[in-house]
Parts: C-alpha cells; structure tokens; sequence
C-alpha cells in the first residue's frame, strides 16, 4: 500500500493537483484527520510494510448521516478527489459517497486475500504468498528431518486464493478452501495414499475460512488417518506484514500513477486493475464485488499431479 500511496501522491504533484493525507481510512475522514503531503513526506516508505496512513473500520461512514458529515468535511477541506485503497468494503463505501456527492473517485485493490473483481492480482497478495511460502519451506525441512506431517493454516476467511498459491509453490499434498465442500474420507485417503506411497512427511495447507473448522481440527483428521507424529501452525497475522516484494512495489506504482491519471482525465467511480501479462487499466468501481475473480482452474488441477 505504501507504494501505492507514494505513487500517488509523487503523480497528483506530477499533474498540478495538492495531495491530501487521510489518516485512519473513514474513521480518521469523519474525525478530520487530513493534513497535506509533499513528495518528501512519502520519501522511504516503498520499502515498508502495512500503511504509514493508518486504517480501521468506521459503522458511522456506513450511515447516511456519517456520510453527509464526510462530504461537508471534504468540502471545508477543498478536496474533490479521492483516492481509496482497500477492499470490497472500502470501495462500497467511496462508491456509495460518489453517487450521493460530488466528488471523483479512484479505488486502488489492496488485499491480501486476492477476491476483488476487476484485478487478476491485488496488492499485497503477492507479499504474502511469499510470507507463506518461506513459512512453508521451514515447516518443510523440520518435517523432512523428523518424519512430521504438518498442517498450516493461512488466512483467506471467504477466499482460497492464498492457500492454493502458497500451497502450489510450497509443494503441499493437499490444500483445504471455502470454495470447496470439505471432504472428510477424501482428506483421510489422500494421507493415506501419500504414505503408502512411502512419503514420510507432508504438507496440507488450510485456508482459515474452510469448512474443516481450521488447523487444529484438520491435523485430528489426520491422525485418524495415519499413524505418524502431526503437527499444526497457523501463521495468521504474520502473513499481513514484513517488507513487501518488488512485484508488489512495482504494481503499487503503477495503479497508483493511473488511478492519479485517470482522474486528472476527469474520469471518476472507477478502480485500477491488473490483467495478467497485461496493462494497469480501468473498471467500474461495482466490478469489485459484482465481478469476482474466480480461483485459476490450472492451480486447481496442478494438486493431484504434484501430489504424487
């Protein structure tokens, strides 16, 4: 997000417009924390994780009520333009603030869950993917050394994306996601048929929204299965920081430089996308939660290949 936020702010200079920072998302909006930014106050932070400007959640925005108080804000402020990074929620919320106001809207797609519409790639899903592998690929070599199983579960509470990624490059057995129906006997056998097939250690990687009820519950299925030594680890949150990869930086950039660009052109409700082996283009700001992107169906069938 920081890359996306300095990109921004570098390219609103670039076009003649005076950039504003709004700390705390909606609920910072609706306190009036706004002061503005130059192309020094956003120097050193490509690097880093999370977001200097700071996020929460805010049930006043929401409400019709709490956006009028936003928009008379914005309006004391001089400030006609918008740019939202987030989630469906977030995007919601500015879609819902430019059809009752007048102001211009931009969405840039930061989630680590990959399940926006619009976008084959979010930011920060990238990052995370790499957290989750390099997790993996410990969990690996401990379970190589002692003949363990391990199950770990990675966030995704409604989405997979992030588990059939992690699970694909870590060269996981199995992986568990909300967009399946959870298979009991199909779990038990596919550990069953692993371990006849002499493997002494595994990986099953669980999306933490599966219906198998998560990590803990899992690895209990799979001690019914084998008779082996079972471990569970859920990363959770650690998934969520760390230094972000240069692919991240780098489409931070580039959706923050066309989101600045598209409304310099006068254009509004709409939010940057990425299109596999593509450019950063546009799509209604709806595309987000009316348009979502389904899991690759190619990842999918690389499981029971590279399980063997």
């Amino acid at each position: 997000m920081n890359a996306a936020v300095r990109a921004a702010v570098r390219a609103a200079v670039y076009h003649g417009a005076e950039p504003w920072a709004i700390r705390s998302g909606y609920a910072g909006l609706l306190e009036g924390r706004i002061d503005p930014l130059t192309p020094r106050d956003v120097s050193n932070i490509i690097q880093r994780g999370g977001t200097i400007l700071g996020t929460s959640r805010s049930k006043e925005f929401a409400t019709d009520e709490g956006r009028a108080k936003a928009a008379r804000i914005l309006k004391d402020q001089g400030i006609d333009s918008l740019v939202i990074i987030g989630g469906n929620g977030s995007f919601r919320g500015a879609a819902a603030l430019a059809s009752e106001y007048d102001f211009k809207i931009a969405g840039i797609p930061g989630t680590i869950d990959n399940d926006i519409g619009g976008t084959h790639l979010t930011l920060g899903f990238d990052t995370a993917v790499n957290v989750a592998v390099d997790a993996i690929d410990r969990l690996r070599d401990t379970a190589a050394s002692l003949d363990r199983i391990f199950v770990v579960e990675v966030m995704g509470r409604d989405c997979g994306a992030l588990a059939v990624a992690s699970a694909i490059a870590g060269g996981a057995e199995d992986f568990l996601i909300p967009e399946e129906d959870f298979d009991t006997e199909h779990l038990k056998n596919t550990v069953r048929v692993a371990a006849e097939r002499g493997k002494k250690s595994m990986i099953i990687v669980v999306a933490e929204g599966d219906q198998s009820g998560g990590a803990h519950a899992v690895a209990n299925l799979v001690r019914q299965a084998v008779d082996g030594d079972v471990r569970e680890t859920v990363l959770g949150h650690v998934q969520r920081g760390g230094t972000p990869t240069a692919f991240d930086r780098i489409l931070g950039s580039r959706m923050g430089v066309k989101a600045i660009a598209e409304l310099a052109a006068g254009n509004s409700g709409f939010m940057v996308g990425f299109a596999r082996g593509g450019p950063v283009e546009t799509c209604a700001l709806e595309c987000s939660w009316q348009e979502p992107l389904p899991l690759d169906p190619e990842l999918m069938r690389l499981r029971e290949i590279l399980a063997l």
